[in-house]
């Protein structure tokens, strides 16, 4: 791959209605996660980092009538909106439109409030097209906890044959009743914030998020960029909801992406992993990431500030490691409190300043879908 920008981004979270201000709440190892009331827990309750609706509606009344369209829309509405301000030179009638969601507008199940095609992801992305004017017609990624990546891989190959100049790659998900209690039947729900790759680690918290990121064939002018050098996606074909033990589909993929990236593993300074603090998982990509040379690697998971946030999950925390490469920091990796995998990892606990060039993205999935994406900086 010669490379594709990442030029703009936005995140519309819990901890913030745009990228800076999500930076800003890590920075300060600020967490979403919050208690949840809920009969249907033995606990009573559960953990979970939701965005207020109302504070949701109030921002989107800027851009449109809040009654016309759902929480989600509104929330990768708000998203877009940020990145078509900030480009004005954006030509709508060329550029590329991708959408990425596991269960888009799920919650509207039994509602009578929005008429039944809105629950479809082809819908949401025909919302989300004509609300700004896409010309070109959205192409919808839906694969499980890897969407949001791969939606970005999608784009930038589109981009790299010449199908568009630009694209717009926009996720979200939500936090809705049928992901919690699909967990929860799992038994995969943490009966407290999640703790990605800890020792006391007991399940996964999850999170809703919208996040937008501009991808284009050509950098900034006068100005440091991050772009996408390599890529691959690999299934492990274990089981529908578990990973390999082996974690055989992430580390074919992460080699694949530094073969394509024409990069060995000792130039990798930081892995941005999925890190969900289940069990099975963080066993998996600690063996995978093992076999791969990374024990001494800087590593994290984002799932402490924000919970899984699914289908924006991959994109949103994409682009935090854009800005770890563009500003030369490393996050912690919230609520980790000592080595739970049987193999070696280098996982930040503190927050620290450290020169970056090359970081590697990694994600996972239920039906045993794996992604691995090579971003590199590149100087003015």
């Amino acid at each position: 791959m010669k490379g594709v920008y990442l030029l703009d981004d936005s995140i519309i979270s819990p901890l913030g209605f745009s990228t800076e201000e999500n930076l800003q709440a890590i920075r300060n190892e600020k967490s979403a996660l919050q208690l949840h009331k809920s009969s249907r827990f033995s606990s009573g309750s559960f953990y979970a980092g939701s965005l207020d609706k109302v504070a949701i509606s109030e921002a989107f009344e800027k851009i449109g009538n809040p009654a016309d369209y759902t929480k989600l829309e509104q929330m990768m509405l708000l998203s877009v909106d940020q990145i078509i301000k900030a480009n004005p030179e954006l030509d709508l009638n060329s550029t590329g439109l991708v959408i990425s969601t596991t269960k888009g507008n799920i919650d509207l199940l039994g509602g009578d409030k929005f008429s039944e095609d809105r629950i479809l992801l082809s819908e949401l992305g025909e919302v989300i097209r004509k609300f700004f004017g896409f010309k070109l017609k959205p192409i919808v990624v839906s694969n499980a906890c890897i969407s949001g990546g791969l939606a970005m891989t999608v784009a930038a190959k589109f981009i790299e044959a010449g199908k568009f100049e630009n694209a717009v790659v926009v996720g979200g998900d939500l936090v809705s009743d049928f992901v919690v209690f699909g967990f929860q039947s799992f038994q995969a729900i943490s009966d407290q914030p999640c703790k990605p790759f800890s020792n006391d680690r007991n399940g996964i918290s999850i999170g809703e998020a919208a996040a937008a990121v501009l991808l284009g064939s050509k950098p900034k002018k006068n100005s440091e960029n991050v772009k996408i050098i390599g890529e691959a996606s690999v299934n492990d074909a274990n089981h529908i909801s578990g990973p390999s033990r082996t974690g055989e589909g992430l580390f074919k993929s992460i080699q694949r992406a530094l073969a394509e990236a024409e990069i060995s593993a000792e130039r990798i300074d930081y892995v941005s992993a999925h890190g969900t603090a289940t069990i099975f998982n963080d066993e998996m990509e600690a063996i995978a990431f093992h076999r791969s040379g990374f024990q001494k690697v800087p590593l994290n998971s984002y799932k402490g500030y924000y919970g899984h946030t699914m289908g924006a999950s991959a994109l949103l925390e994409s682009i935090l490691t854009k800005h770890c490469l563009l500003n030369n920091e490393l996050f912690s990796c919230l609520n980790y409190n000592g080595p739970g995998t049987s193999k070696e990892l280098s996982i930040i606990s503190d927050y620290r300043k450290q020169e970056l060039n090359y970081a590697l993205k990694t994600a996972s999935g239920f039906g045993g879908c794996n992604l691995a994406m090579v971003l590199k900086k590149e100087q003015k």
